[in-house]
């Protein structure tokens, strides 16, 4: 189980996408202020945080962020000659950014736990109209050849992990999906989802029926 975090400060990683809890991240790092973030967390405890840009550029800084992210905790690491990282990372907890630290060297931040609390609903039913929703969307996109995960879909009972891997599954905007990162109830989570999915499966369709 993660360990919460509790007013952390942690390196940071404004992206102009989403990371989810469980979601899989590779990064191709080469902005020398991130390569020393990189260095500095293999140093430590190979983690930091991912928040998505509200306005600007991942390169350059001077970006506006949002303030929920998810930690994200290297699992390969491979540094080039020339100083550039190949990462592939892993989503682990969702965090509040409670202070923005100085971005030298890199972006810093103050960050506690976001928890998840634990659904007091019947969730049943949520993920199994989420995981219908999936199934067809990825079938409307495997006709349009566009890329369709394979294999069983939302196959956990754990409704909070469902919740993220149908956001993940999910054919989403970056802003569609901070705001389901933003969501604090896994089945409300579920729901907005399955209704982003059937807006994309009513515009998949109708590029099929064209």
């Amino acid at each position: 189980m993660t360990e919460p975090l509790d007013a952390v400060v942690t390196p940071m990683f404004p992206l102009g996408n989403v990371l989810f809890p469980h979601a899989v991240l590779p990064l191709h790092v080469f902005e020398p202020r991130y390569r020393a973030l990189v260095t500095d967390c293999l140093a430590g405890d190979a983690r930091f945080g991912v928040v998505l840009i509200e306005r600007g550029s991942e390169v350059g800084g001077g970006d506006a962020r949002f303030a929920v992210g998810t930690m994200a905790q290297i699992v390969q690491a491979s540094e080039m000659p020339d100083g550039r990282w190949a990462l592939v990372t892993v989503g682990t907890q969702r965090v509040q950014v409670d202070e923005w630290l100085a971005d030298d060297p890199y972006p810093r931040a103050r960050v506690s736990t976001r928890p998840d609390p634990v659904a007091m609903v019947e969730a049943a039913s949520a993920i199994d109209d989420a995981r219908r929703a999936l199934v067809r969307v990825h079938a409307l996109r495997a006709e349009l050849g566009l890329p369709a995960p394979t294999g069983e879909l939302l196959a956990v009972d754990d409704v909070v992990r469902c919740s993220y891997e149908a956001a993940i599954l999910a054919p989403l905007g970056p802003l569609d999906a901070q705001a389901l990162l933003d969501l604090d109830d896994p089945v409300a989570r579920l729901e907005r989802v399955t209704a982003l999915v059937h807006d994309e499966i009513e515009v998949l369709q109708f590029r099929l029926s064209g």
